[in-house]
């Protein structure tokens, strides 16, 4: 587990939280006992979750509507976007699964890996404490947050085109990089282009979903351009 503690940024002090945080029901159910999967903690990493979400966008933006901060934090804390997380984090390769649920492409499957993710905010919240629970967050979600209201979240890709039809003569286009995985859990890597020039990448299970993800990256990236 020090690989994954090394790419979340945190060391456990009980080991056996992080475990529980990986194990899906599927192995625990073929461990006779002596394992506990992740769903206790996937539903207080749920909370968890939710709670500092919700007051950062409070703190953040003192003129948002109750209904935009609804939506908003509806977006945040998705499955998609938790799947993304899990992915940077290349959680597959860390979950217990099940031999089954295993040799069907657990491992990819954007629920389990969003559940995971929950479950692991869990873990370092019991282990370490709010604050360092808040702070997994605040780097792995809330980072795409700036001290302006977003422009975008559900729809990063019309956002991106409103974004670069601001000045004429531009061209933006996506490139599919990559495709693997079998037939009924795809993965693919998208590049999406201004003028020609790569401006961000994004992965998903659909190439739609795999587009959102690299206009979102590429609209990021142009904020913090536009704030420099």
């Amino acid at each position: 587990m020090t690989a994954l503690e090394e790419k979340i940024g945190y060391c456990f002090r009980d080991s056996q939280l992080l475990r529980t945080a990986l194990t899906h029901s599927s192995f625990a159910n073929e461990s006779n006992g002596a394992a506990v999967c992740n769903e206790r903690l996937e539903f207080l990493g749920d909370s968890v979750l939710g709670f500092t979400v919700a007051d950062a966008l409070y703190r953040r933006y003192g003129n948002m509507p109750e209904g935009r901060m609804t939506r908003l934090r509806s977006e945040l804390v998705c499955e998609q976007s938790l799947h993304q997380v899990a992915v940077s984090l290349e959680l597959g390769r860390f979950i217990r699964l099940g031999k089954g649920m295993d040799h069907n492409g657990g491992r990819e499957r954007p629920s389990i890996l969003a559940d995971a993710v929950e479950a692991l905010i869990a873990a370092i919240y019991m282990d370490g404490g709010y604050a360092e629970a808040k702070k997994f967050i605040d780097e792995r979600l809330l980072f795409q947050l700036g001290e302006k209201e977003p422009l975008y979240f559900s729809d990063a890709k019309t956002a991106l085109q409103e974004l670069v039809q601001q000045q004429s003569g531009q061209i933006l286009s996506y490139e599919l990089l990559s495709e693997s995985g079998p037939d009924h859990l795809k993965t693919f890597s998208v590049e999406v282009l201004l003028n020609g020039k790569a401006i961000g990448t994004g992965i998903g299970h659909s190439k739609k979903e795999a587009e959102q993800a690299a206009a979102a990256v590429a609209l990021k990236e142009m904020s913090a351009e536009q704030s420099g």
